[in-house]
């Protein structure tokens, strides 16, 4: 293993997403029943709430709420703004400066100007730093929305990815950086550790998994990886707030009680590299709503 990917594994502790403590306890605590269960989930239908769910859904985003952040953040993509008076009209996400329509489904990537592959979201505060002004230390102290308001970047984000909606996903893998965090990414999903030794994996590597009501993809197959890229960003309906990517992976860390990574760090970049990479010839529906 390479000194970088070391370093990140080493730094990360695990990464998983909000059932893992649950799912680990119930586990640990009757593991035959537990073996069984899943087993018997294995190939086992949607479960009717998750089908209902999804009905209800597919009515809503008819009107979603995405769409006020999708305009919210044009307006702060074409407006002159920060300390050098500068739009984002310039910024280059990977198709040439100011070419929106494909980028979101063609991140992350790497880029020659910062020497590092980035997720959409780590691209746009890299361009409102470079582009506008902004003080990277500043966007970081409150990257993700909340009772108090929605951070700019998670309105452009929302902007930047309806303009690849209903295109392929498309995350490339020709530079070696691209493969580098493609392979790191597969490192972190898989790296169990910490007070329940929990790995992405342990809820997202297997078929017919569930917590609670609902039903959990297994990302590491190619039919099911999509799911954890579509309708993000998302408009969270528990909360009422719009929310990215970079919030799922860093809520993530949070709900495993390890320590969160930095706002739009290289480790998030490499792990929604090796998701989006899986996720490769789905068809990416839009900001769209989430539970």
């Amino acid at each position: 293993m390479s000194s970088i990917k070391l370093r990140v594994v080493v730094a990360l502790c695990g990464v998983a997403l909000a059932c893992a403590a649950h799912a680990q306890q119930k586990e640990a605590a009757v593991p035959n029943k537990a073996a069984a269960q899943t087993k018997k989930a294995a190939g086992a239908p949607k479960s009717a709430i998750s089908a209902e769910f999804e009905k209800f859904r597919d009515i809503m985003e008819d009107a979603s709420p995405a769409e006020l952040f999708e305009a919210k953040g044009e307006a702060l993509w074409k407006t002159k703004r920060g300390p050098k008076n500068a739009s984002l009209e310039q910024c280059d996400l990977g198709l040439g400066p100011g070419v929106l329509k494909g980028a979101y489904v063609r991140m992350p990537r790497y880029f020659a100007d910062a020497d590092q592959v980035m997720d959409a979201e780590r691209r746009i505060v890299y361009c409102m730093v470079t582009l506008q002004g902004f003080k990277a230390e500043d966007l970081a102290k409150r990257p993700f929305s909340s009772g108090s308001g929605t951070p700019d970047p998670v309105s452009l984000v929302t902007y930047v990815a309806a303009q690849s909606r209903g295109m392929k996903i498309a995350v490339p893998q020709k530079h070696p950086r691209e493969r580098e965090a493609y392979d790191v990414g597969q490192e972190i999903f898989n790296f169990r550790a910490g007070a329940w030794d929990f790995s992405c994996a342990s809820c997202h590597g297997e078929d017919g998994k569930r917590i609670r009501t609902q039903d959990l993809p297994n990302l590491t197959s190619k039919k099911e990886a999509i799911r954890a890229f579509q309708s993000w960003p998302g408009y969270r309906m528990t909360g009422g707030l719009m929310h990215t990517l970079q919030w799922r992976m860093n809520d993530c860390f949070r709900q495993q009680r390890f320590p969160e990574p930095g706002y739009a760090s290289q480790t998030i970049s490499d792990l929604l590299t090796y998701m989006g990479v899986n996720a490769n010839g789905h068809v990416y529906k839009g900001p769209g709503i989430k539970r």
